[in-house]
């Protein structure tokens, strides 16, 4: 028994050496960086307590960031779930062109991020810009998608559902093929129609697949920073400053290391509250058998 002890640790020893160098370890020295001042030259850091959280308090910058990120993942996360098990859906049935279809709604996913905000910037270019084009033709004036305060945060919204509902898709289609076509035709001899069979059946066995997609999707809009870098660099006016281009903000650019740490502090708390709300509410409606 201790020989198999030894071997099993030996053979996780890999996986919790790269577990506890690149997650626990960054997270305790995030913490500790949150509590100490920013070193500047020969000065170094030293103990402050929880001062850089009271100076958030005082910072309106901090606040529009939560803000606007709070209503981005209001907006993308239910949406680009329920466009994934749509499409999942629509692909799952024997239709005329369903690989093509499938490949259509999965080819988003496949393009680096960077490339997908400079395709969308010439979409939103106005006057000569895609949107524009067309929106010109029929009869609407030119809009200043990635100027306006009012536009910018839905702009950068309407590229993200556009890119992860393909990605989601494909956890749900692989989840609707596994489903046992028994209770399909179980369905069918009852009298069941489409509606109710989606309501009682799919969903409820859809639940460990929904899970999966609902927790990456609230990680994914929490840590969109490459869209914001490209298309507005947070503006205009700080009107898509998500929290964590906010927080590349202030440790990169401003070299202020220990704000820095406490807005990833606050981060990582928001992400861990929202995690045990997932786990601890929805959890309890997923059946695994």
């Amino acid at each position: 028994m201790r020989r198999e002890t030894v071997h099993a640790w030996l053979l996780l020893t890999p996986a919790l050496a790269l577990l506890v160098a690149f997650t626990h370890w960054p997270a305790v020295a995030t913490l500790w960086d949150s509590l100490s001042s920013t070193p500047r030259g020969a000065r170094p850091a030293h103990w402050v307590g929880l001062a850089n959280f009271a100076a958030l308090m005082d910072d309106p910058v901090f606040f529009q960031a939560l803000w606007n990120n709070f209503i981005y993942a209001i907006a993308t996360i239910p949406v680009s779930v329920v466009l994934a098990l749509a499409m999942a859906l629509a692909v799952n049935r024997a239709i005329p062109g369903r690989a093509a279809l499938r490949m259509a709604f999965f080819l988003p996913t496949m393009l680096p991020m960077i490339a997908i905000a400079n395709i969308w910037l010439f979409f939103y270019t106005p006057d000569y810009g895609l949107l524009d084009q067309v929106l010109g033709a029929l009869g609407f004036g030119r809009h200043n998608w990635l100027g306006d305060p009012a536009l910018a945060l839905p702009s950068l919204i309407a590229v993200a559902v556009w890119k992860e509902a393909g990605f989601f898709m494909i956890f749900y289609l692989a989840a609707l093929q596994s489903l046992p076509p028994v209770l399909r035709e179980a369905g069918a001899l009852e009298g069941a129609s489409d509606w109710y069979y989606l309501r009682r059946v799919t969903l409820p066995l859809l639940m460990p697949t929904t899970l999966f997609v609902l927790v990456n999707a609230v990680v994914n809009a929490f840590r969109l920073v490459d869209h914001v870098v490209v298309m507005t660099h947070g503006g205009p006016d700080n009107a898509t400053n998500l929290l964590l281009y906010y927080i590349y903000e202030t440790g990169f650019r401003f070299m202020d290391t220990a704000t820095a740490a406490a807005l990833t502090v606050v981060l990582l708390v928001i992400l861990g509250a929202l995690a045990g709300f997932q786990f601890g509410v929805l959890g309890r409606r997923v059946y695994y058998r």
